[in-house]
C-alpha cells in the first residue's frame, strides 16, 4: 500500500456529467493503493459530493468556470482536494440532514457524507473567489467509513 508520491490533478468544466470521471479516477487511484472495493467505493462517493457541491453551490454550473481536483498519495494517506471558482459559502449555515425537521431535505447531505467517508475535512475560503475544500483519507484503516467525525 506505500506509494509515496503518487500525484493526479484534472480540471472539469461545471458539467454535471462530468462527476464521475472525477469519482472513478479517486476509486481508482484507492484500489491501486491497495484499498478493497468497499473503501474506494466510500471515498468515490465522498469525491462525488464534493464535486457536485463545487459545480452546483461554488460554481453555480457557469460551463466557463473550473473545478479542480488534486490527488495526493503519501505512505497510506490519501489527499483530495476540490477546488471551484465561485463565491464560496459558509459550510457552518448547511442544515444538518439528520435533524427531524430536515430529515426530508435533501441539502446538507453532501457534507455529511464527506465527513462520515473520510477521516478529516476542511475549507479554505480564497480572497477573490472560490472554495477548496480537502479531504484526508488514511487507507491503511481500509473500512472507507471514517472513525472519527471532521
Amino acid at each position: 500500500m506505500e506509494r509515496d508520491g503518487e500525484r493526479i490533478d484534472i480540471t472539469i468544466s461545471s458539467r454535471f456529467e462530468n462527476i464521475e470521471l472525477v469519482q472513478v479516477i479517486a476509486e481508482h487511484l484507492c484500489e491501486n493503493a491497495g484499498l478493497d472495493e468497499d473503501g474506494s467505493h466510500w471515498i468515490g462517493m465522498a469525491v462525488r459530493e464534493a464535486v457536485a457541491n463545487a459545480i452546483k453551490h461554488g460554481n453555480k454550473a457557469d460551463v466557463k468556470k473550473k473545478v479542480h481536483a488534486t490527488f495526493t498519495l503519501r505512505g497510506t494517506e490519501l489527499e483530495i482536494e476540490i477546488s471551484d471558482e465561485g463565491e464560496g459559502f459558509d459550510p457552518e449555515k448547511v442544515s444538518d440532514p439528520l435533524n427531524p425537521q430536515n430529515l426530508m431535505k435533501t441539502s446538507g447531505r453532501g457534507i455529511f457524507y464527506m465527513k462520515t467517508f473520510m477521516d478529516e475535512i476542511r475549507y479554505s475560503f480564497h480572497a477573490g473567489g472560490g472554495t477548496s475544500l480537502v479531504m484526508i483519507k488514511n487507507l491503511a484503516k481500509g473500512s472507507g467509513i471514517a472513525s472519527t467525525k471532521a
